[in-house]
């Protein structure tokens, strides 16, 4: 059983959880393989009766008799066996799916969180489910049959049982030794394999900067250097797994010769019958198959249980979020109250002490240099991060306290880097879900795209992503502009939208800006161009992680200019011109790019 630090039970995962849930199917399994076992009686059964009765007797309505009980046992043993296969796959599948979203949940957890396990998490959750579903799950049922096989075949015979025993203690302790061999070779393998996918996802998401600046050589070096490494350690492990089967392949195939032997010498020594030979032949080849078996399918296992360990870890660290109760929709009020946030396992706070408030019909502008934290504040503000300390308030309830699925229907978060999903452009605008088009016309409509959609190939039908139409920067930024604004949000978080756009682009977000005030909405905009600061009603600026200034924006800029000009900082005395509107001299020295 897990505990915390503290030495509190911890509570189980999802993981552990749903892999409780399968008991019944598990138990059905054990039930179906023990009498599938017992019927592989039916085979040295018959055999026995065979030799020794029929055989001697001459009667052949007994042969018939026999023939048709064993082939009825037989029978039963197949459909058995069947729906044992059966039971396993379908156990699998559903594990995949009920699973496979909350994985896909941990994964954007773990990918927000800064980790770069991506989708390998996903792949885990597939060698599990391969496993239940395939023989190996089989074998492991089927080998607590092993020593009952031994027994059988040492009630016919203590010599034939000794060699059946011996043959057995040999398979498992080279089973231990292909374990001991071969788990560090594996985990290496599986490790770096890890890294090698990372390294190739990573270099096909910067296609043109590794095109356009050379990079590919380098990249191509760093893939073959993990590569060889994988390939090394899957080698040894390969080649000691391969070695050690070909011992227990020839074990396996020797005894079956011994077993025959010493069954003849005993037979010419009258000690056993014929039937008894034969029988004991074939209960040992029954009672190896389960422990050859798990040696072939050793490899496969450590992959498994390598990837339910990790499997368990991630879940237990990103855990799916619960569904919470359903507060009233929220008006988009939102109260942030000595609010700091640090990176994980660091010390340094990002932001430090942060404190303001919007309403609805009321455009916050957040202005600051690179590293100031503004995109980290973004990002908080629409509950992608827990904070370190303060409150952020959302219509008089903590942020994490809303439902996230209700939450995110009324919020709208337009980040720096803009992706569209693959799909439609309409598809993309209802955020992937299904989506009335008059709900969808009237987003674009709201964003000032419409006219830029109908000029695509197939309109609103048009395919982006993979495979798909390929969008420019501007256009994707409009297009996830429209996304943000879909289902008329309470609450609108935009971090430089505008830092793609044209002149025609910035005029339809100031338009949009001004639509969003009207319909009631509260409006977060990250940026310094003088048409986002004339739409904003209050300004916040941040400085090194801390509000420098903030309140209405007039007095902020006057307040700025004034502190800016006292410490003899001339480049941001036109600040306000440029934010009502006037020609400023100088524009503002801060980058849009780069953000903590």
């Amino acid at each position: 059983m897990q505990v915390h630090r503290n030495g509190t039970p911890a509570s189980p995962t999802l993981l552990e959880t749903t892999l409780a849930d399968c008991r019944a199917a598990f138990r059905t399994v054990a039930i179906f393989s023990f009498v599938i076992n017992a019927l592989m009686l039916a085979t040295p059964i018959y055999m026995i009766q065979v030799m020794d009765r029929v055989l001697r007797s001459g009667k052949v309505e007994t042969l018939i008799l026999l023939t048709l009980i064993a082939s009825g046992a037989l029978l039963v043993m197949c459909v058995l066996d069947t729906l044992r296969s059966s039971i396993a796959l379908r156990t699998g599948s559903w594990l995949n799916e009920r699973l496979g979203p909350a994985y896909l949940e941990s994964c954007c957890k773990a990918q927000i969180a800064g980790d770069a396990a991506g989708t390998e998490t996903l792949r885990d959750l597939q060698y599990v489910r391969s496993f239940i579903s395939t023989q190996g799950m089989g074998a492991f049922f089927d080998s607590p049959w092993v020593p009952i096989f031994v027994v059988f075949i040492w009630f016919l015979h203590p010599y034939l049982g000794m060699i059946a025993l011996g043959s057995a203690l040999a398979l498992l302790v080279i089973s231990f030794i292909t374990e001991g061999l071969t788990h560090e070779p594996n985990q290496a393998a599986e490790e770096t394999e890890i890294e090698i996918m990372r390294l190739a996802d990573v270099t096909v998401r910067n296609a043109e900067v590794v095109q356009a600046m050379g990079m590919m050589p380098a990249m191509a070096g760093r893939w073959r250097q993990l590569n060889d490494s994988a390939t090394a350690a899957t080698h040894a492990a390969g080649d000691l797994s391969a070695s050690l089967l070909t011992i227990s392949k020839f074990l396996r195939a020797f005894v079956q010769v011994a077993i025959l032997g010493m069954g003849a010498w005993l037979v010419v020594e009258n000690q056993i019958t014929p039937g008894a030979m034969i029988a004991a032949a074939i209960m040992l080849g029954r009672a190896l198959a389960p422990v050859e078996m798990a040696i072939g399918m050793w490899a496969s296992f450590i992959s498994a249980r390598l990837a339910y360990d990790r499997l368990k870890e991630h879940i237990a660290t990103y855990p799916p979020d619960r569904p919470r109760t359903q507060l009233s929709d929220p008006n988009g009020y939102m109260l942030i109250r000595g609010v700091s946030y640090s990176v994980p396992d660091s010390s340094k706070l990002i932001l430090d002490d942060v404190s303001f408030d919007v309403s609805p019909g009321e455009v916050l502008a957040i202005v600051g240099p690179s590293g100031a934290g503004k995109s980290t504040l973004c990002r908080l503000m629409v509950g992608l991060n827990r904070i370190a300390g303060g409150r952020i308030v959302l219509d008089g309830s903590d942020l994490h306290h809303w439902d996230r699925e209700q939450l995110g229907r009324s919020i709208g978060y337009l980040p720096q880097d803009v992706e569209l999903f693959p799909g439609s452009v309409s598809e993309n605008i209802g955020r992937m879900a299904p989506a009335s088009d008059k709900h969808v016309v009237a987003a674009a409509k709201l964003a000032r795209v419409h006219e830029l959609v109908q000029r695509l190939p197939q309109g609103y039908e048009t395919i982006v992503g993979w495979g798909g139409v390929r969008l420019s920067g501007g256009q994707r930024q409009r297009i996830g502009l429209a996304r943000a604004v879909f289902g008329r949000p309470c609450l609108v978080v935009l971090d430089e939208p505008n830092a793609n756009l044209d002149q025609a682009g910035e005029a339809a977000l100031a338009k949009a800006l001004v639509d969003l005030k009207g319909a009631g909405a509260a409006v977060v905009v990250v940026g310094h161009r003088p048409s986002t600061l004339a739409q904003a009603d209050k300004l916040l600026v941040l400085q090194d992680g801390r509000v420098a200034h903030f309140g209405a924006r007039d007095d902020v800029m006057k307040a700025w200019s004034e502190t800016a000009a006292r410490d003899g900082d001339a480049d941001t005395v036109p600040l306000r011109r440029a934010a009502l509107g006037g020609k400023p001299q100088k524009l503002l020295q801060y980058s849009d790019a780069g953000e903590a």
